[in-house]
């Protein structure tokens, strides 16, 4: 079952491929998923605003503690501007009124019919708004939607395809009869100490580009995982002698090569294993440490860093 998660909001001053050509985008998920927040924040740069409502508290605390490894640990995390996303616990139907509107919003929980215009007005004139809407016709079946604010109170939908998911769980009263508000994060302006983080380790990825390009030298990819070819099964032929069934074997040469062919794969793949990996080189890192700069400066760049 999917956690009843809940919303994710992005907004950013630079816009991606995937916003319109506005100068702030901003997005809505649900529910919380790790590893969309991690793709969405490497999209959005490092001047966007990440933030995600989750119902349940351990889904946040696994969340965080998934983003605190990464940002040590991942080779990618040097390889491209980072958005580093916040998380608040709550029901993403109890939103406080006076929120923002948004430019993106993903839903990956069910809606119900009910919720349909409460998800659309949290949308900006241009927006889109993807989300499983439950299907009135057939119970118990929802369909993924694309919606588009095309005015103030007009919108264009589209069905992609059917989906089948969890749905949002109803938020529940408190003693006065009245739901509890979320709070987003405010959309703070960072500080001078960070922006200057940011455009250090941007112009120094950029010059690593350039050099690199200047040498005629390839950015490698990592490299692919072979796959393995499937071994045929050998067929048996039986042939009736009498009341006897007799089997016989049918070997042709074309068996015996393919069986020698994956020997020999086998082989190579062994010994390609046995073969100590060579650590890629975070030429980033490399930069950053060859600065003129005292060790607690390099270390901020860094991120703190381990490697």
């Amino acid at each position: 079952m999917f956690p009843q998660s809940q919303l994710r909001y992005e907004c950013q001053q630079e816009v991606p491929v995937f916003t319109s050509s506005k100068s702030v985008a901003r997005m809505i998920h649900l529910p919380l998923a790790c590893h969309q927040r991690g793709l969405t924040s490497t999209a959005y740069g490092p001047f966007g605003i990440n933030h995600g409502i989750e119902l349940h508290s351990d889904v946040v605390e696994y969340a965080k503690e998934k983003l605190e490894s990464f940002i040590k640990y991942s080779d990618s995390f040097d390889k491209f501007e980072f958005c580093e996303p916040a998380f608040v616990v709550g029901n993403c139907l109890e939103i406080a009124s006076d929120s923002h509107q948004y430019d993106r919003i993903y839903c990956g929980a069910g809606v119900q019919k009910d919720h349909e215009n409460y998800m659309k007005i949290l949308l900006k004139v241009g927006g889109i708004l993807v989300m499983p809407i439950e299907d009135q016709i057939s119970k118990g079946f929802t369909k993924l939607t694309q919606i588009l604010r095309t005015g103030q109170n007009t919108w264009e939908s589209k069905n992609i395809l059917a989906v089948s998911f969890a749905p949002l769980v109803q938020p529940n009263r408190n003693d006065n009869g009245k739901h509890d508000t979320v709070g987003l994060p405010p959309c703070a302006v960072r500080n001078l100490q960070d922006l200057a983080r940011i455009y250090i380790r941007r112009t120094l990825r950029n010059f690593i580009n350039e050099e690199m390009k200047a040498k005629g030298i390839a950015q490698k990819a990592p490299p692919k995982r072979k796959r393995r070819r499937c071994r045929r099964r050998r067929i048996n032929t039986y042939v009736f002698v009498g009341n006897q069934l007799i089997p016989q074997p049918l070997d042709s040469e074309e068996d015996e090569r393919m069986e020698d062919d994956n020997k020999e794969e086998e082989d190579k793949d062994h010994s390609e294993a046995l073969k100590p990996e060579e650590p890629p080189r975070n030429l980033l890192r490399e930069k950053i440490m060859s600065l003129p700069l005292p060790e607690s400066l390099k270390a901020y760049l860094t991120y703190y860093r381990e490697k």
